[in-house]
Formats: structure tokens, sequence, C-alpha cells
């Protein structure tokens, strides 16, 4: 009942929201009450962020610090020639694309979880497009281990969060300091020290793949 109510309501918001301008997309849209709903379909489309638990060495401190078992997250576009038409674009070293089926296997187990950004009304194709040339402006660029938030180096979070801020000012999820998370855990601490030293910068902004997986913004359409 929920999906379909879900069906009805997306193409109620396309409907009457299709004399909008689709340079000015609302951004006050509010899903808080049925953000937990899934799109019963589950046909991928441009722009959606996927999330998975990596096995990198401090996979497990960031999932003890934000208290999410995810710990990695990027874009989803579909390429318009190669094997893997579906294609994930992350902050890795360098930042670069990955085919999806490569992406999920390097994942923990295989799993991972698909959202799609929700807004009043629907992204149009042409802001999708847009969304993947500013995405694809940051190809090429190296890993940043210290996470800061200059556009110097860019994190896989950070990737995301800013490639939908630059298209329209979309906020998904919200913007944290290092000071918020937890960081007693001794893995953490660790990991910190390996990174800073004695000199860690607390008020650093950041985003976390948690934050923005908890975003009510997002809707879930795949969850493997």
């Amino acid at each position: 009942m929920i999906g379909k109510f879900l069906k009805i309501l997306i193409i109620f918001i396309i409907i009457t929201g299709c004399d909008n301008d689709s340079q000015s997309v609302s951004t006050d849209f509010d899903f808080t009450e049925i953000g937990i709903a899934k799109i019963e379909s589950e046909e991928l489309k441009d722009g959606d962020i996927i999330f998975q638990t990596s096995k990198s060495n401090q996979s497990k401190a960031i999932q003890l610090a934000t208290k999410s078992k995810y710990s990695h997250c990027g874009l989803i576009f579909k390429k318009e020639s190669g094997k893997d038409k579906w294609c994930v674009i992350e902050a890795v070293q360098p930042v670069k694309w990955t085919p999806l089926s490569e992406w999920i296997n390097r994942g923990e187990g295989g799993h991972y979880v698909v959202k799609r950004f929700i807004s009043d009304p629907m992204l149009p194709d042409e802001m999708l497009v847009e969304l993947r040339i500013i995405a694809e402006g940051y190809l090429g660029k190296n890993y940043d281990v210290y996470f800061n938030w200059s556009d110097d180096k860019v994190y896989c979070s950070e990737l995301v969060w800013k490639s939908y801020y630059k298209l329209n000012q979309f906020e998904i999820g919200e913007l944290q300091t290092l000071k918020d998370f937890d960081l007693t855990n001794d893995l953490v601490k660790q990991k910190m020290k390996e990174r800073y030293g004695s000199n860690i910068p607390m008020d650093e902004k950041v985003i976390s793949p948690a934050a923005i997986f908890n975003s009510n913004r997002l809707l879930t359409v795949v969850e493997k």
C-alpha cells in the first residue's frame, strides 16, 4: 500500500509541478514522513546515490565515528557506451569512473543501498545532465585523506554533497565538524593521530556518508 501511495504521490508532484522553471527547483519539500518508503521499481536513474561498507583501512574508524554501517558512497550515471552501462563516479585515489558491478563487488558482502534525491518537482533530465558535468569536474582529483573542505582534493561524501549543492544549492545531509563525531574509540583515535598528529582540526567542516544516507531528501530505490 505504501508503494502504491508513493507512486501516486510522485505522479501528482510531476503533474502539478510541470509549469515551474526547471532551474529554480524548490529545496523546501519535506519528505520526512515518507522518507522510509521504498520506490517499488528498481530502475536506476542518473544522479542516484549508492552506499556501501568499504573494506578500506579507514572504513571501520568511519563507521565507529559516525555510528553508521556505511562508509563509502558515489554517484551513479549511465554511460553511453561500453559493456557496463551503469557506472559510479567516486572519490578514491584519484576520483574516477568505476563500473557499477565492480563497485558493488568491492564492498563488504556485496551489500549496497541506492537512494534517490526527491524534489518538488522532480529533477528534469537537463538538470541531471548538469549534475553529471559538475561531478565529472572532480575526475582526476586526489583523494583527500585529511577531509578538508577545499576543492583541491575531495573525499567520497564531499563529492556527492558538493555536486548536488553546486547544481542548485541542494543540501543533502547536515554538515558537521570533526568534533561532532564520536572520537572516543581507540581505533578512531589511532586513525586521527595518523592523519593529524596532535593538531586535529576539530572545527573543520565535514559531510559524512552517514549524514547523506540519513537525509530526508532521499528515498531508497534499491537495497541488496
